[in-house]
């Protein structure tokens, strides 16, 4: 079956996270993309660890179905190959320094005359203007200027979050705004500029939090892995010394909750924890109630009490539990892909479709494809080797 992207091609400057993330989700869809790395050293992340295989974590979960052309952008004759790409480009992407792609040529303003229907997205810390324009921009200095870390942590310590959330949240809205761009194109037939920045990524999701603080109001505190304004909501430990999840959203949830959890039905009329801001305003005195029921029973048994009470609960699950979650393994998940290290496990993109199978092809070897994309372009082997020899690719 055909994909969705089919047809389309990305040519994208990308290091890191964010923009890979993006583009990888496009490589899902069907599109063609071809990254453009340094020669020699390539995206920078393919150093950060090497934890599969040799391989950096970060890199094979970003970068499968891609294919690696290897140019020194700031090198003539490497743009001149450049150039030819965008010729049969739908997307450029990027998130190279901020001013970069402006310098190398590569800017909207610079290419929309030539390739008017070409769509250019640009990636970066705090947008294109403004005066934090320039400032360096790391994901966990992101997580800080946006507030996450703010609320994010015991009372004690800001903790940020455990994988590049705000770099995340950078390649979703630069995912989503291509495909607009892409449907907007289809009904114009021009291209546009995208301008993603990862703080404004960031605080669109800090969501209820924001407005929870609104015109001065006392922000919601950090509470650790429990929530700051319900309770109980959050971790809580059984007599096996494991932890269990649970969240409670209603007072018929509460009641049963008393009755069938605790087996203290009792509890439900205790004017302290008649309603849930009576419940967080007391949330010790009712950890105690709760601690003295919850360390008589193993996780399962916690579990299956909660099942039965119908309130929401999870295990409180490491990596290694994950990779062998049941549900997963029941809808079928996971699948192989191909790496210049042999085959590893990757999870199927979320949101699976019955009119097409997404792409999931291999993780690229740096510069695995400059071969073949020179002999599309039209070079001959003389002319590649000459770029090659001069440090070009």
């Amino acid at each position: 079956m055909s994909r969705p992207l089919d047809g389309i091609t990305v040519v994208t400057l990308e290091h890191a996270i964010a923009a890979p993330f993006c583009t990888r989700q496009l490589a899902d869809l069907g599109a063609r993309v071809i990254k453009v790395e340094r020669p020699g050293s390539g995206d920078f992340a393919r150093a950060y660890d090497e934890r599969v295989k040799g391989m950096a974590s970060h890199f094979v979960w970003s970068n499968r179905s891609k294919e690696s052309l290897t140019l020194d952008v700031k090198h003539p004759d490497a743009q001149k190959v450049l150039a030819q790409l965008l010729e049969g480009a739908d997307v450029l992407v990027q998130n190279l320094a901020p001013g970069a792609a402006a310098r190398l040529g590569l800017s909207f303003d610079a290419l929309h005359d030539k390739h008017p229907s070409l769509i250019v997205c640009d990636i970066s810390g705090y947008g294109d203007d403004g005066p934090y324009r320039d400032k360096k921009a790391y994901d966990l200095l992101i997580q800080s200027e946006s507030g996450f870390l703010s609320i994010t942590g015991s009372p004690d310590e800001p903790a940020k979050a455990g994988c590049s959330i705000a770099d995340i949240a950078a390649g979703m809205y630069a995912y989503s705004s291509i495909l607009a761009a892409l449907i907007q194109r289809g009904k114009t037939g021009k291209g546009c500029r995208i301008d993603v920045s990862m703080l404004e990524s960031m605080i669109e999701w800090m969501s209820y939090p924001l407005y929870y603080a609104y015109d001065g109001a006392t922000p919601p505190p950090r509470a650790g892995a429990a929530h700051a304004t319900i309770y109980p909501y959050g971790p809580f430990p059984a007599g096996d010394g494991k932890t269990v999840m649970l969240g409670l959203q209603n007072e018929r949830e509460w009641a049963a909750f008393c009755t069938q959890v605790l087996q203290r039905p009792e509890l439900a009329a205790d004017e302290r924890f008649a309603s849930n801001s009576r419940r967080v305003a007391n949330r010790q005195a009712l950890r105690v109630q709760i601690d003295e029921v919850f360390l008589g029973l193993s996780a399962e048994q916690l579990i299956a009490r909660l099942e039965e009470a119908q309130i929401a609960n999870a295990r409180m699950n490491d990596m290694h539990d994950v990779w062998q979650h049941p549900q997963l393994k029941a809808r079928a998940r996971w699948t192989e892909v191909s790496t210049p290290a042999g085959p590893i496990p990757a999870l199927l993109p979320p949101g699976a479709s019955d009119a097409f199978t997404p792409r999931m092809d291999a993780v690229p070897a740096l510069g695995q494809h400059s071969q073949s994309i020179l002999d599309e372009l039209g070079f001959d082997h003389a002319a590649i080797e000459a770029l090659r020899l001069d440090g070009a690719i």
